[in-house]
């Protein structure tokens, strides 16, 4: 399709009440990233050269996310719900300025591939005016039947209007639509509105373009490929097929996973060479693990970057910002966050290291903790090369810890450290001989008293 020019229409304005949620429908999120985006990711590795979004009045978040992942997509707002045909006619303008294609595609239907969408368009490129996504699913009922005579559509039919015939027939629409520029408009502007419910329905458009002697034709695919949703339900039945493509993906690439029907993976999920992921392992989005890394299991990941041979948890916390060097460690209930760790470095250990740097080969040690904020702003501290924070202690942020320095367990730190220092900021340890017998009595006495 070199040099064809390419509008896709996403139409996005349901509002989702189905899913029993004030989100809107299409920014319910798979995979961590909303349904709309999955739709315009397609879009763009598809290689369209222009988007418009249909979305409802006042749904100035999914617009919002619409100009995010495609930041020169027009937006278009249907303030009536008339019918799909109406919806696409809310961007009649960026149809009339012409295209090639013209590809209507639902915002709900994040499983939808870039190759399927230029299946779509090859279709166009070869002559054909019309052409609609079909699926056969193992049960036809409720969907509108795509007929089908030597090569070309011939029609759509609903079921509640198809014979007996009719319904025998296995291949359903699947919604999505494909025009040629040319005949677009004119195809759209004969639509009318002759039904029951007074609504303009895309699906007349190859009826239509018969009419005017055009070809039309139906390209199959995988249900996947057109599932909508409406439902919760059918929220987690998509997310089950995700996890399953990208399950699927990480293994082809190399990725060791000895369960990995128990990891869960973000759609941005990168991994280098002979990374290992063991079992119950969450990535959120943004995250890249690169060669020979480990993530252990029951670890949490997102927004962070783990470094070549870094090994994280298990039941570790990488949150955002968080930047792993080389050979980097961190270990069993460790919390990350807005830091990088320099190679070698290491924090085994029951820590949480908030808005730091900790320079290579330092050590963190159990218990310790970055005190970053203080009830209205974040503070960042720096620990330096070799330095070693013993267990227990707490880093008062902003702080600095320099190169070489140590600092002694249970040690409370507030102010900056020289390099190869010894630090205490603890209260020195005082022993009453016989003391404890004495503090139990007069505690019973209170106990009996009160009582």
């Amino acid at each position: 399709m070199q040099g064809r020019t390419c509008l896709s229409i996403v139409l996005a304005a349901g509002e989702g009440t189905r899913m029993r949620s004030t989100l809107p429908k299409v920014l319910h999120k798979l995979a961590g990233r909303s349904l709309l985006a999955h739709v315009l990711t397609a879009v763009n590795a598809a290689g369209g050269t222009g988007t418009a979004v249909v979305v409802g009045p006042g749904q100035d978040a999914v617009a919002a996310e619409a100009k995010r992942v495609i930041p020169g997509a027009e937006i278009h707002v249907q303030n009536e719900r008339r019918g799909t045909a109406h919806a696409v006619l809310m961007a009649k303008a960026a149809i009339a300025r012409g295209a090639d294609d013209v590809v209507v595609i639902f915002g709900d239907t994040p499983l939808l591939s870039a190759e399927t969408l230029r299946r779509l368009r090859e279709a166009l490129a070869q002559g054909v005016a019309v052409v609609v996504l079909g699926f056969r699913p193992a049960d036809p009922t409720g969907y509108g039947r795509l007929i089908v005579e030597n090569g070309q559509l011939t029609g759509i039919r609903e079921e509640k209007d198809a014979t007996a015939q009719e319904r025998a027939i296995s291949l359903c629409n699947g919604g999505l639509m494909a025009l040629a520029g040319k005949d677009a408009l004119e195809i759209l502007e004969r639509i009318g509105d002759d039904n029951a419910k007074r609504e303009f329905y895309l699906t007349d458009a190859v009826a239509i373009a018969r009419e005017l002697g055009l070809k039309t034709a139906a390209i199959e695919v995988e249900e996947d490929e057109v599932r909508g949703i409406n439902t919760k339900a059918q929220l987690a039945e998509a997310e089950a097929v995700l996890q399953q493509r990208l399950r699927q993906g990480a293994l082809e690439a190399g990725v060791t996973m000895p369960a990995p029907e128990t990891v869960f993976l973000a759609a941005d999920t990168k991994f280098g060479r002979d990374v290992t992921v063991e079992p119950y392992v969450v990535f959120g989005p943004g995250v890249v693990v690169e060669d020979g890394a480990v993530i252990h299991s029951f670890s949490h990941v997102e927004g962070a970057h783990v470094g070549p041979n870094a090994s994280v948890g298990p039941f570790a916390r990488l949150r955002p910002g968080a930047d792993l060097g080389a050979k980097s460690r961190v270990g069993n209930f460790v919390e990350v966050k807005e830091a990088k760790l320099g190679e070698g470095a290491k924090a085994n250990h029951l820590s949480y290291i908030g808005d730091a740097t900790v320079g290579a080969e330092a050590n963190i040690g159990a218990g310790t903790i970055f005190c970053n904020y203080d009830g209205e702003n974040k503070h960042r501290s720096d620990v330096g090369k070799g330095a070693f924070v013993g267990s227990n202690s707490a880093l008062v942020s902003p702080v600095k810890i320099g190169e070489g320095a140590y600092v002694a367990t249970g040690s409370v730190i507030t102010e900056d450290v020289p390099a190869d220092a010894l630090v205490f900021g603890r209260a020195r340890q005082v022993i009453k001989e016989n003391r404890a017998k004495a503090l139990r009595a007069k505690a019973a006495a209170g106990k009996k008293k009160g009582n």
